[in-house]
């Protein structure tokens, strides 16, 4: 604390904004006709073009165009009548022309919003080569010589950045998480992190709480996971507290995040917009979407994550987490609706507890954690038939459970497991009453408890007659009985 008592924490806020790179799903590049694919050959697709040589020319790419349209109008961004390529110019290796080809003070489109965070702009721009380091043993990332692969020189991007209204790292990486969802649902990328066809660089900084103003910025490149993201806005904060704590003050610089060690390191100080000496480019002519294009990006558009949200809250009566979870992974959601197609009898939220729930903990539990409730063996309508026996009382929660596993392992119809495995709900009372008794002389020290006014201890009693009923008995009415029986 300081003089006043304030923890660092509660001095300052932080304030963090997001720049991503979005590589679109063309089949060619930007401004050549050159092929995209992941993972061939060095140097295989290449052109004059984008290699720069002497007197070619770009074209731009209509479906990249397209794809931007789609994710600016997703975004609710104001679109550009008329926006204006640039040329961005630096000098590396990765960046044959010795410019990049982007768009500056009049971008594709600006002033949008995805949830509760504003679009700053969206535009177009062409990614640079990849660099490969090779050390003297022939080893990658070694110290030695670079090399130089163009085959993803050119390939058309979207770079979406947004305003500075995220105030902590688990947001930041819930807000990238739902952006991600929604260009995937459009189909405009496949925004894979690991092959770095999405790529976040956040701007972080902190400020007096309370105050409006802004705090120095600096900016960590390229984090390739969203737990990377998050750890690392978490590091920048903690550093940049530190340094203020101090009476230093912080430098604006890039940023680099090792997410082994945790450690950030300087990778050089922030350039300004006139160190890239913009200016437009002349062998581009203007963007200015036609009527017909607008109509046509609007009328490919899915329903978007933010708008599934919605109505599973209005429409199926989801509590706000659950409707998150569900609409915010397009998968789990649409496994979700054919579960709720299949059982009209079932509350929508006892089958989002099921899926999102039980399903999800189950193949977790069966070492399938990396499957999906979709690619299981589970099917939609089976489930959805559990689901309604849990419900009529035809199966205690303990056998429906069991029964799930044993979907989970083999698939199947529910309603064969439980008459092969013998789990149907128990209907005789006097069955239930025997069992029961037999609990309380074999438990008879919780039995004890229980009757001294200990409800905690009738755990064991409980654990008994479940065990002998191999879970077909429903847990509210044992412990029903239980203390009927010891008058507790």
């Amino acid at each position: 604390m300081n003089e006043r008592g304030a923890t660092s924490e509660a001095r300052y806020e932080p304030v963090i904004g997001l720049e991503i790179h979005v590589q679109l799903r063309t089949r060619t590049k930007m401004f050549c006709g050159c092929e995209l694919s992941f993972g061939d050959r060095p140097n295989v697709h290449t052109c004059p073009i984008c290699l720069a040589h002497p007197g070619s020319l770009p074209t731009t790419n209509e479906r990249a165009v397209l794809y931007a349209l789609e994710i600016a109008l997703a975004l609710d961004c104001e679109i550009a009548p008329r926006s204006i390529f640039a040329r961005k110019n630096y000098f590396y290796p990765d960046n044959p022309k010795a410019y990049q080809i982007s768009q500056y003070d009049t971008p594709l489109a600006t002033a949008g919003r995805l949830g509760e965070v504003r679009i700053h702009r969206v535009h177009l721009e062409e990614d640079a080569a990849k660099l490969v380091h090779v050390s003297e043993s022939g080893r990658i990332h070694g110290s030695g010589e670079s090399l130089v692969d163009f085959n993803r020189a050119g390939t058309p991007l979207v770079e979406i950045v947004s305003e500075p209204d995220l105030r902590d790292p688990a947001a930041a990486r819930e807000w990238l998480q739902l952006l991600r969802t929604t260009i995937r649902q459009i189909g405009a990328s496949d925004v894979n992190m690991e092959e770095g066809s999405l790529r976040c660089d956040a701007n972080v900084s902190l400020r007096p709480a309370g105050s409006s103003g802004l705090g120095t910025k600096t900016e960590l490149k390229n984090m390739n996971s969203f737990r990377f993201i998050e750890r690392g806005i978490a590091a920048e904060i903690e550093r940049q507290r530190a340094i203020l704590d101090a009476g230093q003050e912080v430098v604006q610089e890039t940023l680099h995040f090792d997410p082994r060690g945790g450690s950030l390191t300087s990778l050089r100080s922030k350039e300004e917009a006139h160190d890239y000496r913009y200016f437009p480019e002349p062998d581009l002519v203007p963007l200015a979407p036609t009527e017909a294009m607008l109509a046509r990006a609007r009328e490919s558009l899915p329903e978007l994550p933010a708008e599934r949200r919605e109505r599973y809250a209005a429409e199926l009566g989801l509590a706000a987490a659950q409707a998150t979870q569900l609409a915010f992974d397009a998968e789990l959601g649409d496994y979700f609706e054919r579960v709720v197609e299949s059982a009209p009898d079932v509350d929508a939220p006892v089958i989002a507890n099921w899926v999102a729930g039980d399903l999800v903990a189950a193949l977790r539990d069966a070492d399938q954690d990396g499957d999906s409730p979709a690619s299981s063996r589970v099917e939609p309508p089976a489930l959805g038939k559990l689901a309604a026996m849990a419900q009529r009382g035809e199966v205690s929660s303990g056998a429906a459970r069991s029964v799930l596993a044993a979907m989970v392992a083999e698939g199947g119809d529910p309603r064969a497991i439980v008459e092969r495995e013998g789990l149907g709900q128990i209907d005789d009372s006097g069955e239930l009453e025997a069992i029961v008794g037999r609990a309380i002389e074999a438990e008879a020290e919780a039995a004890e408890r229980v009757r001294g006014g200990n409800p905690k201890a009738i755990g064991p009693l409980v654990g008994f007659v479940m065990r002998e009923t191999k879970g077909r008995a429903e847990g509210a009415e044992v412990t029903r009985l239980i203390r009927e029986r010891l008058g507790a």
